[in-house]
């Protein structure tokens, strides 16, 4: 049985510890020590985030959980790492040293958010290799995106953060695209009711610390976090009953909970600081929420198949889709500030526009080339036959017959 899996004896270890060492010498000649602007709680809720949360989110599929959670823990390490450089390259050109403190690490983890989404959309169909590429190209590429956002289209610091949803989706996607799909038939690309229940932990733990990570960058951490708990309420509540409607016996479906819980979170991060009334984020939590598993009821038959999609764990309405509608509520927000008082604002409406056409079209391209880069032979892409298989990357102690 193992003959008829690749070895990543050489290459995988070699590229991890290739990669270190380039960390290491660029940190050693560029940073020094630095100070602590942010507390170390939204570090920790931001790490939760993606260690546990994400962790656990993406270990649905039955043959599959070591290596979501193993190599999700694994591009976490190098993604922060190559993030805080990136984040600084922009300092590189005028000082000769930079300062590292908690601020700079907590951007770098909520940056590796976008590699965490894109992951979930091939999930299972690309090796450690694969993997480690993906994570820095796409850190690289979503870092410029973001100083493009910020210095020439005027966006604010959160918002471009906020991009991160988006990026991340359709860098997915279209990473996707240029993978072979696997059989609709395939009994390991499937779930059991274990993989569903520590699945929907992931979520709950996302859900938990999401008001954090929505208010870490916020100028109103308080307005961001009340407006960020109510959205996650409604969409939570909303997907309870969407579920029990659409479904044929009525019972409620765990991967509608699961897509949807998170919805109204995502949506409202862009407006989360800034909205004034809290009824106006529970129509969008709901709206969020709706959005969610409509699409995963409609428009995945109608698009997926034409577009050669295959969305491992719908990362697309789970975070693509609310972010787009997010990004849409916060420029009507915009428009009815101009219709009040401040006719200023249409400069910075169509700035936005722009930023989020921007953010879309970057990660469909880059994502598009990085899917071709990825089928290289040198990084081993693997067979149709060996998807959603943790038997090619790990030691079991034994084989059981049902695995």
């Amino acid at each position: 049985m193992p003959s008829a899996y690749l070895s990543f004896r050489c290459s995988v270890p070699c590229l991890i510890l290739s990669l270190e060492a380039i960390f290491i010498v660029l940190f050693y000649f560029l940073f020094s020590d630095g100070g602590a602007d942010i507390s170390y709680a939204n570090l920790r809720d931001v790490s939760q985030v993606l260690v546990f949360g994400f962790g656990f989110f993406l270990m649905f599929l039955k043959r599959y959980s070591f290596s979501s959670v193993g190599f999700n823990l694994l591009i976490i390490g190098l993604g922060v790492q190559c993030s805080i450089l990136m984040e600084n390259a922009s300092f590189f050109l005028t000082e000769r040293t930079l300062e590292g403190d908690l601020n700079s690490i907590v951007e770098a983890a909520m940056n590796m958010v976008a590699v965490v989404i894109s992951i979930g959309a091939v999930l299972g169909m690309i090796n450690p290799m694969q993997s480690i590429v993906m994570t820095v190209v796409e850190i690289i590429v979503f870092c410029l995106s973001r100083w493009i956002n910020m210095h020439i289209l005027e966006v604010s610091y959160h918002v471009s953060m906020m991009h991160v949803h988006l990026f991340g989706a359709y860098f997915g996607l279209a990473v996707s695209s240029r993978f072979s799909e696997p059989s609709p038939r395939s009994e390991k690309n499937a779930s059991t009711s274990q993989s569903d229940l520590l699945s929907m932990l992931g979520t709950l733990f996302l859900w938990v610390f999401w008001p954090s990570f929505n208010s870490v960058l916020a100028m109103e951490k308080d307005k961001a976090i009340l407006n960020t708990c109510l959205a996650l309420a409604v969409s939570a509540v909303t997907a309870f009953a969407l579920s029990g409607l659409t479904t044929k016996d009525g019972k409620f479906r765990m991967t509608h909970i699961h897509k949807a819980a998170m919805a109204g979170g995502v949506a409202i991060g862009y407006a989360a600081s800034s909205i004034k009334y809290p009824w106006i984020a529970m129509i969008l939590g709901l709206l969020a929420s709706v959005i969610s598993i409509l699409g995963s009821c409609c428009l995945q038959s109608c698009f997926n198949p034409p577009l050669k999609l295959h969305d491992a764990s719908g990362v697309h309405f789970t975070f693509g889709l609310p972010a787009v509608l997010g990004a849409l509520a916060q420029v009507v927000f915009f428009v009815m500030e101009i219709q009040t008082a401040l006719p200023s604002i249409g400069y910075k409406v169509i700035l936005n526009i722009g930023s989020f056409c921007f953010t879309i079209s970057a990660a469909l391209i880059t994502g598009l080339i990085t899917g071709l880069i990825l089928n290289f032979k040198l990084l081993k892409p693997i067979p149709v036959s060996k998807y959603f298989e943790d038997q090619m990357y790990w030691e079991f102690p034994h084989l059981a017959v049902g695995f």
